[in-house]
């Protein structure tokens, strides 16, 4: 019987070893699930350390839920939308071809295992990790399309495979007919989906009538267990029931929650995931000692077990690659029997999706699932640890090699930067006009003006990160960020003379250090998440979309000047970039610096679209239409 201290040493533990191990991990560039799993088989034969039982029901209840939700919040809902078909065949087609083709392959190699328990083996192994494939993507920068297909079929994998799994250890106790199994899944999904929705919903409306930011995070920790639950009462997926719940209220978060809520939801939740998905892999490793002891009950020899778990491991790994090649020469046959102009995708993004399959939790908590009474069950779950600890060593920390050495394209930070700040500038277009709207005679003309400033300087700071290889160095954005951190230090200085002083209460000095703390997250997060790499900036801009001036073929012009802006030396002003009208070639400066030239040069002129004139610059912009090319 483990004491409350006992339990709560050991939960703290795990919390300091993670971080450590995470930290180090990410200093040296490591892999950090695979670090995690290595220090857990490392620690499993340290004499004293407790023995962690991951329990199966405490991974699929009190793990997995939250888990998932916190993926799902984070998924766009109009990009699954967009790749439902690919995810589909990957969260449901590939695993039930995997659950076949692995159970098939251990019903050969393992001495006595009836082919049910072999398709049960097969589930256990065939949903890859969510956490797992967003680790990699993200060191790497693997292509977002990828990132998301990955993604949405890690979401929604586990659900088919549970099923596929309830439905094969109810074979091995009995019989099941293909009808049986047919009608679980619909029931599972159908069920899992409504379910879902209707939580999902529910949900929505219940946090868009709440005020407090503390006791909406709260209601959000509850709904993936809510959902969870409900959906296995109705005997359907409680799996895709949290998913279906997490991409609703992720969807809906902008329009029915505050600015406060959204910020302590997103740092809670993300909290959250960060020492659950690593504990995870920790417990994972911490579990061998435990495994190879049942294993050494089972009579088979060690090089039998070595054969068993290597066929295992590599009936998982083809799987998915006949899989992905099947697919790739049934669209190709498609393409030319069918003259379809369906998009095909490179055979270099198929090659990292077949090759993107490390598996997690899910595979040794279901696993842990087969009842006790299950043939040969001890060379099972080893088999599938093995599985997850061989996809990533092997799958894992090659990824990576195999994205640089088929050049898969990175995000382009240049683009981002384009349409964050075309983005910006609609919505400060937007709000502007709805200003003059709203104002009254009666509004001071200082804070109408006080307003204008604030949306556009946000607006302008955009477009000056898309300056940074010009001449100047420091824009006036960076210029404002620098003297308004040094302006905050010296303001918390003061705040922590009054409170010591004791010249103020402490609720009211609470107030002025949460406006304090507010401001500088904004400052801290504009220069933690620049929107441009500046070694980045020569790859080419967003396209025209339908603005006919960005599509019309403009003829070359020389510029009226190489490096100034004429009308600022004349007027004995300055400017921070510079821009060249694509018609006529005259150079003015931007809408950050203060005359504003470009812009006047297009109300005298009426010349459409002018370009950037730095130097690896290549995007322009249409006046009549505001749209970037």
């Amino acid at each position: 019987m483990i004491t409350p201290v006992e339990f709560a040493a050991g939960l703290v533990g795990l919390v300091v070893t993670v971080l450590l191990v995470t930290a180090i991990a990410r200093r040296l560039d490591w892999s950090a699930p695979l670090c995690l799993v290595a220090v857990g088989v490392a620690a499993s034969y340290v004499p004293g350390v407790p023995e962690f039982q991951l329990d199966p029901e405490v991974v699929l209840l009190g793990l997995l839920p939250p888990l998932l939700y916190s993926a799902s919040i984070q998924t766009s809902l109009i990009a699954f939308r967009k790749l439902r078909g690919p995810i589909a065949l990957l969260s449901v087609g590939l695993v039930v071809f995997t659950t076949f083709g692995v159970g098939l392959v251990a019903w050969a190699v393992v001495p006595g295992l009836p082919l049910a328990a072999g398709i049960a083996l097969g589930a256990i192994v065939a949903p890859p990790d969510a956490v797992a494939a967003s680790v990699v993507a993200r060191r790497v920068g693997m292509p977002r399309k990828l990132v998301r297909l990955l993604e949405g079929e890690s979401l929604f994998n586990d659900a088919a495979a549970l099923v596929a799994l309830r439905t094969a250890i109810a074979a091995i106790a009995g019989s099941v007919t293909l009808w049986q199994v047919g009608l679980d899944f619909l029931l599972a999904a159908v069920g899992g989906a409504v379910v879902g929705g209707v939580i999902g919903v529910l949900a929505s409306w219940v946090r868009a009538r709440m005020d407090d930011p503390v006791s909406d995070t709260a209601l959000s920790f509850a709904v993936p267990f809510v959902a969870y639950l409900a959906a296995e009462a109705a005997h359907g997926s409680g799996v895709l029931a949290v998913v279906v719940a997490g991409l609703i209220l992720g969807h809906r978060s902008p329009r029915i929650l505050s600015g406060s809520s959204r910020l302590a939801s997103r740092l809670n939740w993300q909290t959250v995931q960060f020492l659950l998905e690593n504990i995870v892999f920790l417990l994972i490793g911490l579990q061998l000692r435990r495994i190879l002891a049942e294993v050494a009950k089972s009579g088979l020899s060690f090089a039998e077990l070595v054969g068993i778990c290597a066929a295992v491991l590599g009936a998982t790994m083809v799987t998915r690659m006949l899989w992905m090649i099947g697919i790739g020469l049934s669209k190709r046959l498609s393409h030319r029997l069918h003259s379809m102009r369906a998009k095909i995708w490179p055979w270099r993004y198929s090659a990292v999706i077949a090759w993107a399959g490390m598996r997690g939790v899910v595979t040794l908590a279901a696993a842990f699932v087969l009842p006790a009474d299950t043939p040969q069950r001890a060379v099972l779950v080893l088999a599938a640890f093995v599985v997850v600890a061989g996809t990533l060593v092997v799958q894992g920390m090659s990824l990576p090699l195999l994205i640089r050495r088929l050049r898969l394209p990175r995000p382009d930070p240049a683009e981002d930067a384009l349409q964050e700040a075309a983005v910006l500038n609609d919505m400060t277009r937007v709000a502007l006009a709805r200003l003059e709207e709203l104002r009254t005679p009666d509004d001071p003309p200082e804070v109408i003006q006080r307003l204008q400033d604030r949306l556009q300087y946000r607006a302008d700071s955009a477009w000056e990160q898309l300056g940074r290889q010009g001449t100047l160095a420091e824009t006036p954005s960076d210029a404002y960020r620098r003297l308004r951190v040094q302006l905050l230090e010296v303001e918390r200085e003061q705040f922590l003379s009054a409170r010591d002083n004791g010249t103020a209460d402490d609720d009211v000095l609470r107030r002025v250090l949460a406006r304090l703390d507010i401001e500088e997250s904004m400052l801290d997060r504009d220069e933690e998440e620049p929107l441009v790499d500046e070694r980045e900036l020569s790859t080419p801009a967003a396209t025209a979309g339908s603005c006919k001036h960005l599509s019309h073929e403009w003829k070359p012009v020389e510029p009226s000047s190489a490096d100034s802006c004429a009308a600022c030396i004349a007027e004995g002003t300055t400017w921070v970039h510079l821009r060249m009208c694509v018609k006529c070639g005259n150079v003015a400066c931007c809408d950050s610096s203060p005359r504003k030239h470009a812009t006047q040069h297009f109300h005298d002129s009426r010349h459409p679209v002018m370009r950037s004139y730095e130097p690896g610059e290549s995007w322009r912009w249409c006046f009549v239409d505001l749209q970037l090319g």
